[in-house]
């Protein structure tokens, strides 16, 4: 294959990157992305779905919200059902005048693939042993291998949108990068079914554990059970895992959800990953690539739409008019709204779950920090800001 040419040489065809090359190409700045798997596969991943207030405007405004604003499910805030405590309501529009909106990672992948192919954007699927070359100079490139043969893309920046577990951050030598990690001792089993979702977003805390319900779409539904982090999903079959949810929400609630056979089911690990510096050279990383924070606070697709947003405005300045500051100042700016979000994504996992070796005084103090919050206007006003999502930077 010939040397393919570009400005911007995107790793990961998920959100982040499809986002990333979507914006750009509506500056007028050429992207390629490479996937590692089949458009198919991204498009079986069963992601997250609750959208902060600038995420939902973010789309809008670069033309994404015509099917979201059609099908999604806007809210204003969230329940918490404490066991033995009267149901409480986190009133994000009382106390911001934000809307968020439930609307599924699968269903922006395929509006942002839809946009892709509309535009004639370049996505090489299936591209295997990608690596990244000569980061520190002024000529980055890119090499895969598709089909048997290796293709070799020469850019000005690399954009790292790839995931954990991508070659992106790997990139960046160990002498340089700095990472920070706390695993929670349990994890979230979740389903996904084709029922019609319990009204309201609601975190339910138990002596038996936690529990959330969630939505996707007016007939999908998503829930949680807090289980073992080394639980296998064939362990909890439809029946076992409804018995159990009920069980771990108030009578009245528990009257209310609607049960069906499960189309998903998988159980994730809790914990918070932050790597620094987000920079290297001409390589930018941006959302999981970089950070993972616990799915209690809706934090993970929202934070690597901040990071598309403040990446695009600096590559688009960089490409426009060679000026530098935005790129100079990505990192440090992203991982102060990365920071934030892990703080309050950590506090809302911590006070809502019972972790297996609790002792009775720290099961007090979180009880007495629940207390706190549902007496406190200010401290709830403060948890509605940061949940509907703090403004981004200019």
């Amino acid at each position: 294959m010939m040397p393919a040419r570009t400005q911007v040489a995107i790793i990961g065809g998920g959100p982040a990157g499809l986002l990333l090359s979507h914006i750009l190409d509506r500056n007028g700045i050429a992207s390629i992305v490479l996937e590692r798997q089949s458009r198919a596969h991204v498009l079986e991943r069963i992601r997250a779905g609750v959208l902060e207030a600038g995420t939902v405007e973010l789309l809008r405004d670069v033309g994404l919200g015509g099917r979201m604003d059609r099908e999604g499910h806007p809210h204003d805030g969230a329940a918490i059902a404490w066991e033995g405590r009267p149901r409480f309501f986190i009133d994000t529009r009382k106390f911001t005048g934000k809307m968020m909106m439930a609307y599924g990672q699968t269903a922006i992948t395929e509006d942002l693939y839809a946009a892709r192919d509309a535009a004639g954007g370049e996505i090489i699927d299936e591209a295997g042993n990608v690596q990244l070359h000569e980061l520190n100079s002024s000529k980055p490139y890119v090499t895969c291998e598709k089909e048997g043969a290796t293709q070799r893309i020469d850019c000005d920046y690399v954009a790292g949108c790839d995931g954990f577990h991508g070659v992106s951050r790997t990139a960046i030598p160990a002498s340089v990068l700095k990472t920070y990690e706390k695993s929670c001792p349990f994890g979230w089993l979740g389903i996904l079914s084709e029922t019609q979702p319990f009204p309201d977003l609601c975190y339910c805390c138990h002596s038996r554990g936690f529990a959330l319900a969630s939505m996707r779409s007016p007939m999908l539904s998503r829930y949680y059970l807090q289980c073992d982090r080394e639980a296998k999903p064939e362990e909890w079959p439809d029946d076992r895992f409804w018995q159990e949810f009920k069980a771990r929400c108030p009578k009245e609630m528990a009257e209310r959800i609607v049960t069906g056979p499960s189309i998903e089911k998988s159980v994730t690990p809790l914990r918070s990953f932050v790597a620094e510096p987000m920079r290297y050279g001409r390589l930018f990383l941006a959302g999981d690539a970089a950070h993972i924070v616990p799915p209690t606070g809706a934090k993970g697709l929202n934070l690597a739409a901040s990071d598309v947003l403040y990446l695009s405005r600096a590559l688009t300045e960089a490409c426009r008019t060679g000026r530098n500051h935005y790129l100079d100042c990505y990192s440090d700016m992203a991982l102060r709204r990365v920071w934030g979000a892990v703080r309050v994504s950590w506090w809302l996992t911590m006070l809502l779950h019972r972790s297996p070796d609790e002792t009775p005084f720290e099961e007090k103090m979180r009880l007495s920090q629940f207390d706190y919050l549902r007496a406190s206007e200010h401290a709830q006003a403060s948890l509605a800001e940061q949940y509907a999502g703090l403004p981004f930077e200019a």
